[in-house]
């Protein structure tokens, strides 16, 4: 069901009425049910009407009714029960969960909840530039390639290029070239974990690996952290506890968590022990990439034998670059190649050819460094705003803004959209830990209107 007709339509009240239906009549009927619930008119466990009750008061067939709840039941938005009806699905929707701001057509905030790299003109310029060279010469791999294997071998250059810059040096056979790093996370999963295992993740982690462990049927374990990041000896006790369930833990130990964190060497190092100590395979994310100069070795380096780590372009070049890198075990190579054939096949092959262009002619180093620039420019902005509230790195496309015990977040959420801002909140992000909190990402707007932006929400904040 495409999200947009979801968010899109009018129709949020319930029930809905014949003035309700346009053509095609089962799409509307399903757009309708999809907005009543999004809007809570309609609650989680609520029985829809039976099929035929719902066609004689909207006036369509019963087969279009049918087909309605069906498309909601594709949609994971209702289920279906034999001898029962239909009803509302209890229990977390992941487009619901969506820790960022949807906008409504008709109303357009200063939107700091998607964390994006800032919009510089050179990106423009680098796509111009790499398009205009490859146009002259298009290669037959990024145009005729259907073969994983040989596209992999084409492009090793550029994976073992970009992965040295984010202080990984491994050859090119240990590297899986992906579709960004959404799809590298999930091979890493899918590899690692069989349905019911459990993987350790800290008590704030990504918004993308909640609903990646739902849809594995895989369990998630928050393991206790301090100012440093994740705590080894937690790690530790909760494999012994876990009787054998505990296969994984996932890291964001460079700066790309929700907390905005950079975790020292020693720490990664501790880290590294107890995953190998525990017999648990490493899965590091690090979606910045070689945003953070002068950063520890990430945590793969210190346990390569049982580490996945993973990173790619969107964050630190350009959204449009969409290219992941995994870099894989010895071990578990092999399987997660035959995932990603399963899921993916490949990675885009032209995507590739843009990337190799700009990482091969400079256009990702000077992208790079000017980000870098625009970016410690404006988290001394937040630093002179928010002070010490915040935290933060930098060069980090965000900051953290916990708030004191007791604050309402979601309060505090609809006070700043009032005001025309929109923030993430920090309950999107959190496994164990309730403390309430917001992050604000710096990238997406203007410097003007972040300014702004940030001046509204310190003014909002509860005063301690």
């Amino acid at each position: 069901m495409p999200v947009a007709w979801r968010i899109m339509t009018a129709m949020t009240h319930w029930p809905l009425t014949r003035q309700d239906i346009a053509r095609p009549a089962y799409r509307s009927v399903a757009q309708g049910i999809a907005a009543a619930i999004d809007a809570g008119s309609l609650r989680p466990g609520d029985r829809l009407p039976p099929h035929r009750d719902l066609a004689w008061r909207l006036g369509v067939s019963v087969q279009t009714v049918s087909r309605a709840y069906e498309e909601l039941i594709r949609a994971d938005l209702i289920s279906g029960e034999v001898g029962r009806g239909s009803f509302v699905k209890s229990g977390p929707r992941e487009l619901v969960e969506l820790p960022w701001f949807r906008a409504a057509a008709d109303r357009q905030p200063i939107d700091l909840s998607m964390m994006t790299p800032v919009r510089l003109p050179q990106i423009a310029e680098a796509w111009q530039a790499a398009l205009g060279r490859i146009a002259q010469r298009p290669p037959d791999e990024a145009m005729y390639s259907f073969r994983p294997r040989r596209t992999m071998a084409h492009y090793g250059g550029l994976a073992t290029a970009w992965l040295a810059r984010c202080g990984m040096v491994v050859p090119a056979q240990r590297i899986l070239i992906t579709n960004g790093c959404t799809s590298a996370l999930m091979v890493a999963l899918m590899s690692t974990a069989q349905p019911g295992d459990e993987i350790a993740t800290e008590s704030y982690t990504c918004h993308t690996l909640k609903p990646a462990i739902r849809h594995l049927h895989l369990r998630m374990r928050g393991i206790a952290c301090d100012a440093r990041g994740m705590l080894p000896e937690a790690l530790a006790a909760a494999a012994r506890a876990s009787g054998g369930k505990l296969r994984a833990v996932f890291l964001l130990p460079s700066g790309g968590g929700p907390q905005a964190r950079i975790v020292d060497r020693e720490r990664r190092e501790e880290l590294a022990a107890a995953a190998a100590e525990s017999g648990l395979i490493v899965i590091e994310s690090d979606v910045l990439g070689a945003l953070a100069p002068r950063r520890p070795p990430p945590v793969a380096s210190f346990a390569p034998e049982r580490s996945f780590y993973l990173t790619g372009l969107t964050k630190c070049l350009s959204p449009g670059l969409r290219l992941g890198f995994l870099v894989m075990p010895d071990s578990l190579a092999e399987r997660a190649l035959n995932r990603h054939l399963s899921v993916a096949w490949m990675a885009t092959p032209m995507i590739a050819e843009i990337a190799a262009e700009m990482i091969d002619s400079g256009l990702a180093d000077g992208l790079l460094a000017a980000q870098r620039a625009e970016l410690a420019t404006r988290n001394r902005l937040a630093q002179r705003v928010l002070g010490d509230r915040s935290t933060g790195f930098a060069h980090g496309l965000h900051r953290w803004l916990p708030l004191p015990q007791g604050a309402d977040e979601a309060a505090l959420l609809g006070a700043a959209l009032d005001r025309g801002i929109a923030l993430a909140p920090g309950s999107g992000f959190s496994v164990t830990d309730r403390g309430p909190a917001l992050r604000l990402c710096l990238g997406g707007v203007p410097l003007r209107e972040l300014e702004e932006a940030m001046t509204v929400v310190e003014t909002i904040l509860p005063r301690v």
